[in-house]
């Protein structure tokens, strides 16, 4: 099962996304658990996670949480501006799941 981890300001505005990927992953037949935490909340949930996609609006943390994760092998992007402004959970879910190959 893979373990997906979105990282926004407070949480909330990623919980639509996720809503949006957890259907795209059902659609697609992909076991997967996705969740939407604020960056406070992260380290909570740091050795729960198989990739962490950080909202467009925290963007200035990917140096940061590359430095801290790459070591354990878990990929860090930036969700992409466009997706997610649109909701796009497919792409998302996609963009996800490609930096997990």
């Amino acid at each position: 099962m893979k373990r997906i981890l979105l990282v926004c300001s407070a949480g909330m505005s990623t919980s639509l996304l996720v809503t949006k990927m957890q259907a795209a992953a059902k659609d697609q037949g992909v076991e997967c658990t996705i969740n939407a935490v604020g960056e406070a909340e992260l380290t909570k949930h740091e050795n729960e996670i198989d990739v962490l996609l950080l909202g467009p609006q925290v963007r200035f943390l990917l140096n940061k949480m590359k430095t801290k994760f790459d070591p354990k092998g878990i990929p860090v992007a930036v969700i992409n501006t466009v997706d997610y402004g649109t909701m796009n959970g497919a792409k998302v879910l996609k963009q996800a799941l490609d930096l997990m190959k």
